[in-house]
């Protein structure tokens, strides 16, 4: 007997999800999506099941902006066991090696992040979700196979100390260990840079808890994690879309044209507009009230042309788009 299809409808928007520890990214995505009987759903940069914080999470027609999201500025905050280092590069892995930490000083940490800071080349860990041959390395490191990953640059734009006193005041019990803030791109590894902290340090290192603290454009988020959702999915969809941020929202990262009703129709049919449009490149396009109609691309003779429009800017026959 086939199960019964899930319910699904429409609901636009961005969700500011704060991600458990124990899921992946993907699974969380889908419970905020039967919560929302969500139609269409995707998720802007993969946390590790490890991980906690920020998973800014799109419905709908936000989909469509979520792969400017995945270049956003990030935020992280993590804590680093010295003197031991893992397969994964985090706590879910198994030891490889263990070497006594040296004494260290504040000022010899800090020189060692600042190291590591700026433009630099970093190696993804085995396990991760970058793939090769269409396959995620996690995938064939899991089986066994000997996996290379190539260094590539990624930009850390903070990397600090935030606490040593695990390891500075030698507390009984405590394994030590480093509290540390990071700022950095896309396609940044926190794992890694650990990793090679620990290296740098001389004794290895393995990530033991991380946060994602915040995403650009969402600098000081108010984040709904899944117990909250499903107790306001109780008293009906009106309590639960109210947590959903507008995806005018998550459209800063794009510079904003605006344009007139004329404008906006002739959009809306699949045609360039001349206007003299500026800056060159991919934009985020708006009507004169501020309502997001889309991305668009400005090319070099000023004139912009529809990429990816929301449905509501889309003429259908016999629809007349107003704004």
């Amino acid at each position: 007997m086939s199960k019964p299809r899930r319910r699904v409808r429409k609901v636009d928007g961005i969700l500011l999800l704060d991600k458990p520890r124990g899921l992946s990214s993907n699974q969380a995505l889908q419970q905020v999506r039967k919560l929302f009987e969500a139609e269409k759903g995707g998720h802007t940069g993969s946390l590790d099941p490890l991980a906690t914080g920020l998973l800014p999470v799109c419905l709908g027609e936000a989909t469509k902006i979520a792969g400017g999201l995945l270049g956003a500025r990030k935020a992280y905050d993590t804590v680093a066991r010295l003197g031991t280092v893992t397969d994964t590069d985090d706590a879910d892995g198994q030891p490889l090696r263990e070497r006594p930490v040296p004494p260290l000083r504040v000022a010899e940490i800090d020189a060692a992040l600042q190291a590591l800071t700026g433009r630099i080349m970093q190696r993804p860990p085995i396990y991760s979700a970058l793939k090769r041959g269409g396959e995620p390395l996690y995938a064939k490191a899991r089986r066994g196979e000997h996996v290379e990953v190539e260094p590539r640059e990624v930009d850390v734009h903070l990397f600090a100390l935030q606490s040593a006193a695990d390891l500075v005041d030698d507390l009984q019990g405590v394994p030590p260990q480093l509290r540390l803030h990071v700022e950095c791109g896309s396609g940044t590894y926190v794992r890694s840079l650990v990793r090679d902290l620990g290296e740098a340090l001389g004794c290895g290192a393995h990530v033991t808890e991380l946060r994602r603290t915040w995403v650009d454009p969402f600098r000081d988020p108010r984040l709904w994690t899944l117990e909250a959702l499903q107790a306001l999915s109780e008293r009906g969809r009106a309590a639960l879309e109210a947590c959903l941020l507008p995806i005018e929202a998550g459209m800063a990262a794009w510079p904003e044209i605006r344009l007139d009703p004329r404008q906006v129709q002739a959009l809306s049919y699949g045609q360039a507009v001349s206007g003299g449009f500026h800056p060159q490149g991919e934009v985020g396009v708006f009507d004169l009230n501020g309502r997001a109609l889309g991305l668009g691309e400005v090319d070099a003779d000023g004139r912009l042309h529809p990429q990816r429009l929301f449905s509501w800017a889309v003429s259908q026959p016999g629809r007349v788009v107003s704004c």
